[in-house]
């Protein structure tokens, strides 16, 4: 039993020794979500990185723990708390494409339409 405590010791330690960067980045994605909670639209999605503050803080800390005990459920369970931080944010940011690709393809047809409005106007 005494192996594997050492292996996962040796498996969280690179990043439990990130650990402060981790929660750094956590605590800012939190305040973000804070911030934006104050606005009227912004509370509509001020949870979110919120979520991924708290879902870091936890990773963080479970790493620590990990590489400081050899605890392998609490290795494994920070390692689902990156995994589902990287996917909302894999998610958000598929979204936030999809989103601009709407934005620019409407925006270029609504000026396309504009110029040509404006186009048969003036030859008239």
């Amino acid at each position: 039993m005494d192996d594997r405590n050492e292996i996962v010791r040796e498996l969280s330690a690179p990043l439990a020794s990130g650990r402060g960067w981790i929660k750094f980045l956590g605590i800012l994605s939190i305040v973000s979500g804070a911030l934006g909670a104050i606005s009227i639209i912004g509370i509509l999605w001020a949870w979110l990185p919120i979520w991924l503050g708290v879902l870091l803080f936890q990773a963080a800390s479970g790493m620590e723990q990990a590489s400081i005990n050899g605890d392998s459920a609490t290795f494994v369970m920070a390692q689902n708390k990156l995994r589902l931080y990287f996917l909302i944010n894999a998610v958000m940011i598929i979204i936030a494409f999809a989103l601009a690709i709407l934005f620019v393809l409407f925006g270029g047809m609504a000026l396309m339409a504009g110029l040509l409005a404006h186009h048969a106007s003036t030859t008239l």
